[in-house]
């Protein structure tokens, strides 16, 4: 029984334990179910995803890859069409892949992305792409990083690993990488130019090779150990880099460039930091707590699947697995509600922080209209960095209020003229008021405000390829077929149906309204007054009056920003260096005659520092001087001065590396570093964004160059003549004489062919000679003050015979007996411009005081119309130049440029003729060749060179915009020219031209017939155009060839002789005895006597007109030319300088002078053209 008890007692024992191990499994599968019944329906949903996904794998991984491989360079825009192309195609071959592919989730993750951001890296999706390929890529990543935040990111990335920064311009660079190789430190490899180091090759390839268990790397000739964990990164401040096609294949190219989403979002945390600190740090924090809640959520459940999965026998034995899910869940629910709490909470931060955005927006466009100015020129380069602390500035000097509304407006006013007033101190005053314009553009396209069509209407005008299909021009006594051709174009934009009728049923009014000096400011005719609006109206005047367009754009951004933006503040150096610091350089960007040396130098005196002032020329053996210089100004507080730093750019790098250093230690606190270069495309981009730059340019106007010539002279200079009274007269003159060189300029074309750089040290070595003449000789030496003066001095600089003939014009005319005998003698056909009688310097000046401001272009012997000219042209350029600033991201949505351009290729190809028959012509004309013959077959094969060249780059165009061929850099210069209505550079090689492409295209076509006529014939035309010919001066010399056989002397001793025609050209249909008849030249700088035959002075608004045909015939050069006849030279087109390798003029046309002496036309610019600009 006792044995039986002790039994049955064991069973009880065991049964109990049994029945508590039961009660604890129980209690744990409880616990079991609980912990794990939150995840299974997720887990579930999750395992139905993955499935999905799984089976999505095979096209994703395709397009991931692909998406990392290639699309680097890319911008948005092209990133989303190829993706939709791909996934196009990669349906198409019935390749499974996720409609809803995102490379973000597929390559990356919420949590890495956050941290990413945390770590300085822009929060838009475009930068989390960048961050993917840049992590993901299998080659090293070459970074296009202008505005430094791909550097900033990595920089704090990779810090905890050590990261390594160098770059090229250290001598021992290759070393460093070599340690980083075997160690595994990540190395950051900035500031590269478009040529990479080639010794570092070996690195970028990855010739990598394993021994044993250890991996090593080739370079050179020696194996090097190879730490898997080692990164490459490598960066360049280039904004538009053009890398070689192996470099491009050994890195992963990624552009980095800041788009405005995501500087945006920067520029709204900086701006609610300043004005809501507690609002941007809870969003801060939150920030983080979130990444990080959800970082320890993943952790957890990564943890709990491993202790799932590595779990051996039953689940309810696994005490670790049960703690971790019981602690889990606790966590798990703790930090989900946090979660909660916070996104809430963030929502509500967003919201409060939204109210700032239209500041962001407007700072973020304001930054992107600077980076846009580089395109314009190389020295306008400006560092995201020093924009942000101007925005800072603005945020603390902008006026306060408690009411929201007005303290955004009051802050973006602030700010929109703070940018202004900083640049405008850096920009040539040709590119002021275009940076204005495009300032306010920009603002007007944020706003939603800016109609795309209109505004590419303003800067191209109409492009009209064929006539036939336009109505007849109505007002053809007015206007020009130009003119017409933008009033029809602007007839087919929408807001503009029916204007071109306007001008039929109001064509007096219409004229009135163009022959208005400001017609800017006149109403416009008809309904047309009510319909538009100011834009709109710019239109009109860009259609009619592009010389006033210029007045209207001022106007404008005087109605939409405000005055003050249409006047640049002056330069003021003091102003410039209170807002330096001993860090910054301060950059003088230098223009023709200028020298900011002496401004300084008394900048440096009035702020105490003129005995700690030192400066040098840079030059071949200046860089150890200049850097010693540097050093000694760092540690003794001195402001040094280096000039002149184009002329040493090799030096440059290093330069850059020392202001580098200056950043990263405390120099005297009084140190500046001062620098001059002339604009150069390879100046630093790095010393130019971290610097303040200044231009220096030469003031304008007579009075202003006066009144700074006389500011040079001193007293005992200007008394120690001993003939006074001529030595006063004759530097008065001289004075006004190298006035009117600087500032005739300005009339382009007819004010000089060349523009020379006329200094202050031709005008101090000729009053030198003036004053040392005079002194030696009693008789005034006129013809070697003149010959001495202008020939040498002065003509030293000048290249262009015309430009010599007028050079010694003006010296003629300010340079004789007259000037001294004659009180009150007048320098100009202007009263007000005449030589005081003698007196002090001091009264001198005081006369130069009362002249005008402005000058008026009879001062120089111009006409009014001169004015309308330049104007002119001044309008083609500031359209052309805000043209080259399109891009397609900036011509807003719905505009595509490529099926613009592909319809403009398509319409040129329509209208260019067929190549002109050469076998034949050649057939027809039989072995023996004329002259003239001979001029007719190089012509034909010209021009069948020129028509072939432009089917093949239109067809290859039309190829390369559907993706068939490789678009290459030939033609992609022909693609922005066709878009922005210009003739590519290829084109212009068979012949100069300054016409735009619609205009073009139809000369070309006429240029063809003339000689298509002919050809068929084989007999010359009566009537020759010479502007037709792409060598006029072969031509000329063929009928002068001619004519010497015919009358059996040498061609040397021919000359020409002209006869300008009273019939008209269908009344001359027998060919001259002798020489040829010519047709369609104009004349610019005068205006034609149709009945005397002679020059008169031009009506206003005529700036050139069609000449009469003229008979040249050849003769015996025996005989001068006749007096009252004004030798007018021949250009092929209006750029009388020609260009490199081939000259514009053409031969010398004498014409009667008329009522005038030949030198009131030598000051006009007098000249015939065979061909016009547009």
């Amino acid at each position: 029984l006792k044995a039986d008890f002790d039994e049955k007692l064991a069973q009880k024992e065991e049964l109990k334990e049994k029945a508590e191990l039961l009660a604890l499994k129980l209690e744990r599968a409880g616990m079991l179910v609980d912990g794990l019944s939150g995840e299974r329906i997720r887990w579930e949903e999750t395992l139905t995803t993955l499935d999905l996904l799984f089976d999505y794998l095979p096209g994703d991984c395709l397009l991931g890859t692909a998406f990392v491989s290639y699309m680097g360079p890319f911008v948005t825009a092209y990133r989303d069409q190829l993706i939709v192309l791909w996934k196009t195609s990669i349906t198409e071959e019935e390749v499974p892949c996720n409609p809803e592919f995102n490379v973000s989730t597929f390559l990356s993750n919420p949590t890495t992305i956050r941290e990413w951001n945390i770590q300085g890296l822009p929060s838009d999706d475009f930068s989390t792409e960048n961050g993917i390929i840049v992590t993901k890529g299998s080659r090293w990543p070459l970074i296009i990083d202008p505005q430094a935040q791909a550097w900033k990111w990595i920089k704090n990335m990779e810090s905890s690993e050590g990261l390594i920064v160098i770059d090229f311009g250290e001598h021992n660079f290759m070393k460093v990488i070599e340690s980083a190789l075997n160690s595994g430190t990540p190395v950051l490899i900035q500031n590269v130019t478009e040529v990479l180091d080639p010794s570092i090759n070996p690195v970028l390839i990855k010739s990598i090779s394993k021994k044993g268990d250890q991996y090593f790397l080739t370079l050179g000739d020696r194996l090097v150990p190879f730490n898997l964990q080692f990164r490459l990164y490598i960066t360049t401040k280039l904004s538009n880099p053009h890398f070689a096609p192996e470099i491009c294949t050994k890195t992963t190219l990624v552009n980095f460039s800041i788009k405005e989403e995501g500087l945006e979002a920067q520029l709204l945390g900086i701006v609610v930091r300043k004005e809501k600190p507690q609002l941007e740090e809870q969003k801060d924090s939150l920030v983080v707590s979130i990444s990080r809640g959800k970082r320890t959520l993943l952790e957890l459940e990564d943890e709990l699947l491993r202790l799932l999965n590595e779990s051996k026998g039953s689940l309810l034995d696994n005490i670790e697995l049960l703690t971790t899910l019981q602690t889990s869940k606790t966590t798990s629910n703790a930090v989900n509600e946090q979660l909660q709490t916070s996104l809430i909470t963030e929502v509500e931060i967003d919201n409060a922080r939204e109210v700032y955005r239209p500041c962001a927006r407007r700072a973020s466009v304001l930054f992107f209209v600077l980076t846009d100015l580089a395109k314009i020129d190389p020295m306008y380069q400006f560092s995201l960095e020093s924009y942000i602390s101007v925005f800072l500035m603005s945020i603390e000097r902008s006026k306060k209020t408690e009411i929201l509304e007005d303290r955004i407006q009051f802050l973006n006013d602030y700010h929109t003229y703070s940018v202004y007033r900083n640049i405008c101190r850096g920009l040539f005053e040709r590119h002021k008021l275009l940076f204005s314009f495009h300032m306010c553009v920009k603002i007007l396209d944020s706003a939603g405000i800016l109609n795309y069509a209109e505004y590419e209407f303003l800067l191209k005008g109409g492009v009209v390829l064929n006539r036939e299909e336009q109505a007849d021009n109505p007002c053809t006594g007015w206007m020009t077929d130009i003119a017409w051709d933008n009033i029809s174009e602007l007839d087919k934009l929408p807001g503009f149906h029916g204007v071109a009728s306007s001008f039929e049923e109001f064509p007096r009014d219409w004229k009135d309204w163009y022959s208005a000096e400001e017609p800017e400011n006149m109403p416009l005719i008809g309904e047309w007054q009510n319909i538009c609006k100011e834009f709109q109206r710019m239109l009109f005047v860009r259609s009619l009056r592009p010389d006033r367009l210029s007045f209207c754009i001022a106007t404008f951004i005087g109605a939409n920003l405000g005055t003050r933006f249409t006047e640049p503040p002056i330069l003021d150096i003091k102003a410039v260096l209170d807002d330096a610091t001993c860090q910054t350089p301060l950059i003088f960007v230098l223009s023709t005659g200028v020298d900011p040396t002496s401004a300084l130098i008394q900048l440096a005196e009035t702020s105490n520092v003129g005995d700690r002032f030192t400066s040098a020329s840079l030059g071949q053996g200046q860089a150890p001087v200049a850097t010693r210089l540097i050093k000694e100004g760092v540690e003794e507080g001195k402001w040094v001065f280096l000039a002149n730093c184009h002329l040493s750019l090799s030096w440059m790098p290093d330069l850059d590396k020392i202001i580098e250093n200056l950043q990263g230690k405390a120099p005297h606190k009084d140190f500046r570093l001062w620098l001059s270069s002339s604009p150069h495309p390879d100046f630093p981009i790095t010393i130019l964004q971290r610097s303040i730059k200044m231009t220096t340019e030469p003031p304008k106007g007579i009075k202003a160059n006066m009144e700074r010539l006389y500011n040079l002279l001193t007293e005992s200079q200007f008394e120690s003549c001993k003939c006074q009274h001529k030595y006063k007269k004759l530097l008065f003159s001289l004075c006004f004489f190298h006035s009117i060189l600087l500032e005739r300029k300005k009339f382009q074309q007819l004010g000089w062919n060349v523009i020379y750089s006329f200094n202050d040290s031709d005008f101090d070595v000729s009053e030198n000679l003036l004053s040392i003449y005079l002194d030696e000789y009693s008789e005034t030496p006129w013809d070697a003050l003149k010959y001495l003066i202008a020939g040498v001095n002065y003509g030293g600089h000048v290249t262009d015979e015309w430009d010599r003939r007028l050079l010694m014009t003006y010296i003629n005319h300010y340079f004789h007996e007259d000037v001294i005998a004659t009180d009150y003698y007048g320098l100009s056909s202007l009263t007000k411009y005449y030589i005081p009688k003698d007196g002090s310097l001091q009264s001198y000046k005081n006369h130069i005081m009362t002249l005008p401001t402005v000058d008026q272009p009879q001062v120089f012997g111009q006409h009014s119309n001169a004015d309308i000219t330049s104007l002119i042209t001044e309008t083609r350029v500031l359209c052309e130049t805000l043209m080259s600033l399109q891009t397609q991201a900036t011509l807003g949505p719905g505009f595509n440029m490529e099926e613009t351009v592909l319809q403009l290729a398509s319409d040129v190809l329509v209208k260019i003729p067929e190549s002109i028959d050469f076998e034949m012509t050649e057939r027809n004309i039989g072995a023996t060749k004329t002259p003239l013959d001979v001029v007719l077959l190089q012509e034909i094969s010209n021009y069948n060179i020129l028509l072939n060249k432009i089917k093949i780059s239109l067809e290859e165009l039309q190829k390369g915009i559907q993706g068939l061929v490789v678009m290459s850099t030939e033609l992609e210069e022909i693609f922005i020219c066709i878009y922005e209505g210009r003739v590519p550079k290829s084109w212009l090689r068979a012949y100069p031209s300054l016409k735009l492409l619609g205009s073009w295209t139809r000369d070309l076509v006429l240029r063809v017939e003339h000689f298509n006529s002919w050809a068929v014939t084989s007999k010359p035309p009566v009537l020759f155009w010479l502007a037709a010919y792409t060598f006029p001066t072969g031509f000329l010399t063929a009928v002068l060839q001619t004519s010497a056989r015919s009358l059996n002397v040498s061609i040397d001793h021919l000359g020409w002789d002209f006869v300008p025609q009273s019939r008209a050209e269908f009344e001359l249909v027998i060919q001259p005895e002798d020489g040829v008849y010519v047709r369609g030249m104009f004349l610019e700088g005068a205006g034609w006597d149709k009945k005397l035959l002679t020059l008169v002075e031009p009506v206003p608004m005529q700036l050139v007109c069609l000449m009469p045909v003229i008979l040249f015939r050849p003769y015996e050069s025996t005989k001068k030319r006749s007096k009252g006849m004004y030798a007018c030279p021949v250009y092929y087109y209006p750029q009388r300088s020609g260009e490199q390798g081939r000259e514009a003029y053409v031969v010398t046309v004498d014409l009667k002078s008329g009522q005038v002496p030949s030198d009131h036309w030598v000051k006009r610019g007098t000249a015939l053209l065979l061909s016009l600009d547009n």
